[in-house]
């Protein structure tokens, strides 16, 4: 026994050994390969002339962008109009210079187990007003035209379960989302399938869409991107395009939407009708268009919001961001006496607790969210996808793992999201030494610099005089 076990413990003893001389000459092998490598690419990129050098790219990237040259290699591909979804990369103005006034000595701050009213109604005009518990929504993301029912479903249920609305987007009427939900807002797009009488009997609220911050006019709808259920119910034919209008059915003129209004105010039994727009810089002149024809919400979706697909043009270079279209509405509604009137939803680039509170402060009733619960649908489920397909694979309608996304884990996640984002707005409206949403105004807000002092009328935090 002895002997056997002294030629196991040799045998094992010679294996390590064995394979400490294998791991030390190929650990040797391994570096100098690299550093050979290594040698020969410096050496290239350091004595090649630019017009064969590989860093000649670094320079048009610097001036360009990564993205910019994969647009240009996409339209190059086929020479037809790409689509681009989540919005624009350019860094506009936002709320990064503006900072909450704390109380402290001269006003005292809340203690924590001090409740905090949250509640918003909108619409309130309106017979029947849209009343939800928090001031954050979810944003109106299509089903077929963009996401799938797994992820209309999830969405719905995470709203129902917060006690606030999330809206249907360009879609056709989907039951199934209606039934998840709590409270419901149909878009009434501009789409064949748009003025569903489905959509408008079963919605809280009416949203006719003129615009989106990412989107402006007549889109192209491709059968074999919406085959399937959302294409029976849209009504299209299975092998033809379909390009939607620029306009809303009816509207010819700018006076035409009084009638519009009207005809649509005795369909909506008492419902709010609200008008979404992209935030342009003839916003005033937009505006008293919505005050003539008697809508009771405004929705604008600045420069900063996305979509499931526009043209990089419209989406980079249409539009204003969403601080300037806030401050300039809230101004033109009071300079025209109707801010008590009809309710400010904004949208558009809204990602952080912060940003939803200041946005409250210079005005706004609520704030439509997007790209955060559309993230929030993916969490903890990124494996069954990622790295060989983008996040976004496992929501979208056409995709081939939308099946994957489980629906109870998506909705929860989307709901403890908004959740969480709502208990540090709670926490913020503490901090201010007050109870209630309707509490906060620009006063509670410092500029920290002149330019963001001269758009918000807010005062700047380095002039104690202001």
């Amino acid at each position: 026994m002895l002997v056997v076990a002294f030629s196991a413990l040799g045998t094992l003893i010679a294996g390590v050994t064995l394979l400490g001389i294998l791991f030390f000459v190929g650990k040797r092998l391994f570096r100098t390969i690299v550093q050979r490598l290594f040698g020969l690419v410096m050496e290239r990129l350091l004595a090649d002339k630019y017009h064969e050098n590989l860093m000649e790219l670094w320079g048009a990237v610097r001036r360009t962008s990564v993205q910019n040259i994969l647009e240009i290699s996409l339209r190059a591909e086929e020479g037809k109009l790409i689509e681009r979804p989540l919005g624009s990369p350019k860094p506009l103005p936002h709320y990064d210079t503006l900072m909450f006034v704390p109380g402290q000595m001269a006003r005292l701050p809340k203690e924590g187990n001090i409740p905090i009213d949250m509640k918003v109604t909108l619409g309130r005009k309106a017979e029947k007003p849209l009343q939800i518990e928090i001031p954050l929504m979810i944003s109106g993301m299509g089903y077929g035209v963009g996401l799938s029912e797994e992820a209309k479903r999830a969405l719905a249920r995470a709203a129902q379960q917060l006690g606030t609305a999330t809206c249907s987007g360009e879609g056709p009427f989907l039951k199934e989302e209606r039934d998840e939900a709590g409270k419901f807002i149909w878009q009434i797009s501009r789409t064949s399938w748009g003025r569903s009488p489905q959509g408008i009997a079963a919605a809280d609220m009416l949203e006719v869409q003129m615009g989106q911050g990412a989107r402006m006019g007549p889109f192209t709808v491709e059968p074999k991107a919406v085959k399937g259920k959302a294409q029976k119910l849209m009504g299209i034919s299975p092998v033809e395009s379909v390009v939607t209008a620029a306009v809303i059915s009816g509207i010819n003129t700018p006076w035409d939407w009084i009638k519009y209004v009207a005809d649509l105010r005795a369909e909506a039994a008492g419902k709010p009708i609200a008008i979404k727009l992209m935030a342009t810089g003839g916003l005033e002149r937009d505006l008293a268009v919505c005050l003539e024809a008697d809508f009771d919400v405004i929705v604008l979706d600045g420069a900063q919001g996305g979509a499931s697909g526009a043209s990089p043009m419209i989406s980079d270079d249409l539009g204003i961001p969403s601080l300037l279209a806030l401050v300039r509405a809230e101004r033109f509604l009071h300079e025209q006496g109707a801010r008590q009137d009809v309710s400010l939803v904004v949208a558009g680039g809204y990602a952080t607790p912060g940003e939803c509170l200041k946005a409250i402060a210079l005005g706004a009733d609520a704030i439509y969210l997007g790209t955060v619960p559309l993230f929030a649908l993916v969490h903890k489920q990124i494996h069954k996808v990622f790295p060989w397909e983008p996040l976004t694979q496992l929501v979208y309608y056409n995709s081939p793992y939308r099946t994957r996304l489980d629906i109870n884990l998506a909705s929860k996640s989307v709901a403890n999201v908004l959740k969480s984002m709502t208990m540090e707005m709670e926490e913020g409206v503490r901090a201010l030494g007050k109870t209630a949403l309707s509490e906060l105004g620009p006063n509670d807000l410092v500029a920290l610099d002149e330019w963001t002092a001269k758009v918000t009328g807010v005062k700047r935090a380095y002039s104690w005089q202001d």
